[in-house]
């Protein structure tokens, strides 16, 4: 009865440090480093869904657990903790920590919809349709410079050549003044009032002035707007409504504070 009792101290002695080290990735410095801490840091890391659960993520993560447990013990054997330094930073990232769980957390509570979503696209589809054009342009400071330039295109010389030489405006100069595809609205007042009075293959016979200077203005072609589906621009809407609801509630608690302090902006 004796050699039975004694046998199953003996196997439960033998079962226990198995049982404890299973919780545990390793033992370091006769401290324990559990296996929580390293579900905690791959469950931060995934959380973005940059990156999904492997075994070499989680390879990754170990090793990064057991040198922190180095490395904290070291920082707590050389008093860092009760730094006045540390403690400042602590209290700097409790603050940030607290911060972006607010805002997270109104996220969730506070979710952009497909609706929302599809009634922006929509919105910006209505604003944005219609025709656009191609068009190629010179920019001078004065008057006369554009007027002798109009002369020399009409004499043979070739608009792009003298839009790479002659404008000032430095975005489409490089490409012989060429403005790419875009709709009539992404111009200014006089000079989309010039460009629609325009045939293809026409150029303005006279300067079109503009804040920005004297304009030269050909029109290359037109077509209908295009623009992508709504599935394919889906999350971006949704993550910019997002931020703009998050900056409203930002705003809202913000002027509801009561206090003496006038914000710079």
């Amino acid at each position: 009865m004796k050699k039975n009792l004694f046998a199953a101290v003996a196997l439960s002695a033998a079962l226990l440090p198995l049982s404890a080290s299973a919780q545990n990735i390793a033992i370091v410095n006769g401290k324990p480093v559990p296996k929580a801490r390293a579900e905690q840091l791959i469950a931060q890391v995934t959380k973005s869904g940059q990156q999904q659960r492997s075994p070499e993520l989680e390879a990754q993560v170990k090793d990064e657990v057991v040198l922190r447990e180095i490395f904290l013990q070291e920082a707590e054997k050389r008093g860092i903790p009760a730094s006045a330094d540390y403690k400042a930073q602590m209290e700097m990232a409790r603050q940030s920590i607290l911060i972006r769980e607010l805002f997270a957390d109104y996220a969730k509570k506070n979710p952009v919809s497909d609706a929302d979503a599809k009634a922006e696209y929509d919105k910006f589809k209505a604003q944005n349709s219609g025709q656009e054009f191609r068009a190629r342009h010179i920019l001078v400071e004065k008057e006369d410079e554009a007027k002798a330039l109009i002369a020399q295109i009409k004499g043979g010389a070739k608009f792009e050549d003298l839009a790479t030489k002659n404008s000032k405006d430095p975005g489409s100069a490089a490409n012989g003044g060429d403005l790419d595809w875009a709709n009539g609205n992404s111009y200014v007042k006089e000079f989309t009032e010039a460009l629609t009075k325009l045939q293809k293959g026409e150029m303005t016979q006279e300067p079109v002035k503009s804040q920005f200077g004297f304009h030269i203005i050909k029109l290359e072609d037109t077509r209908e707007a295009q623009f992508p589906a709504f599935d394919d621009v889906k999350a971006q809407i949704l993550q910019r409504l997002n931020q703009q609801k998050i900056g409203a509630y930002q705003q809202e608690l913000r002027s509801k504070a009561k206090t003496d302090y006038k914000f710079a902006n």
